[in-house]
């Protein structure tokens, strides 16, 4: 099965800055769930966040794209021997699945995530 976009996040360095913006121009609202500063996004079209701008494997990022697989191992095997790099050991994110984040071959930062079935793969 193809992956598919299943999440982005929008790394901000003035959360209710960049709340109030895309709430006026892109017409989301947001809930606050989980961490302080983590707000998930409403109307996106796809599962959405913001949040506090952080770095992953020492890079800061701006916009997070987690990719849905259905094999996590299998992918990280396939993500290596196609050129990528394997940037964090995986990790469980409680009620949501496992994620890994990888360096795509032209220096990309991007997520899979094999989501528990119970979240709604």
């Amino acid at each position: 099965m193809p992956a598919t976009l299943r999440h982005f996040s929008i790394n901000a360095d003035d959360v209710d800055r960049a709340r109030r913006f895309y709430e006026a121009v892109m017409g989301w609202t947001y809930e606050p769930w989980g961490p302080p500063d983590y707000y998930q996004a409403r109307g996106a079209g796809t599962a959405g966040a913001l949040q506090e701008r952080r770095e992953i494997a020492g890079r800061p990022q701006s916009v997070e794209v987690t990719f849905g697989v259905e094999d996590l191992a299998q992918t990280m095997a396939a993500i290596e021997a196609g050129g990528g790099r394997i940037l964090t050991r995986p990790f469980r994110i409680e009620g949501v699945g496992e994620l890994v984040w990888f360096e795509d071959t032209e220096g990309n930062v991007l997520g899979a995530m094999q989501y528990d079935r119970e979240a709604g793969q």
